[in-house]
């Protein structure tokens, strides 16, 4: 892909809003952890940060695609750097292998099969909600 930002640019967008974004998700993993405690069978605070990742970044691509397509400033900072920091894919992959570690491979298969179905199907409402109000 092509951009008319230069490289240093490009990557500051992509920094500052990955930087927002992981600071969002590190807030709303102390926040889940404090309502939950620390003992909860399933990471929630990382399947809650992939669910509302993934409504995010549906209400972001329909959006954009309303308003005529992103500037590569909207698409890189939004996109690529806030969303990208927020959801929390190769956190979800370490704690799916410490569960596998811990012998419970049964509860990991369940944990990645709703985790990435309840993603796509938030991902599917925001774009949907974005078209209706079109």
């Amino acid at each position: 892909m092509s951009s008319s930002l230069s490289p240093i640019l490009a990557t500051s967008y992509v920094a500052c809003g990955g930087a927002i974004g992981a600071a969002c998700r590190y807030q709303l993993g102390r926040s889940m952890m404090n309502a939950l405690g620390p003992s909860a069978t399933i990471p929630w605070p990382t399947f809650a940060a992939n669910v509302l990742g993934g409504l995010a970044m549906g209400l972001l691509f329909g959006w954009l695609a309303r308003e005529g397509g992103a500037s590569e400033t909207q698409r890189l900072f939004l996109g690529v750097g806030l969303l990208g920091g927020f959801t929390t894919f190769s956190a979800f992959s370490l704690e799916m292998l410490q569960l596998i570690e811990r012998g419970q491979a049964g509860m990991a298969i369940g944990y990645a099969m709703i985790s990435v179905i309840m993603a796509l199907a938030a991902l599917y409402i925001g774009l949907s909600i974005v078209r209706v109000a079109t």
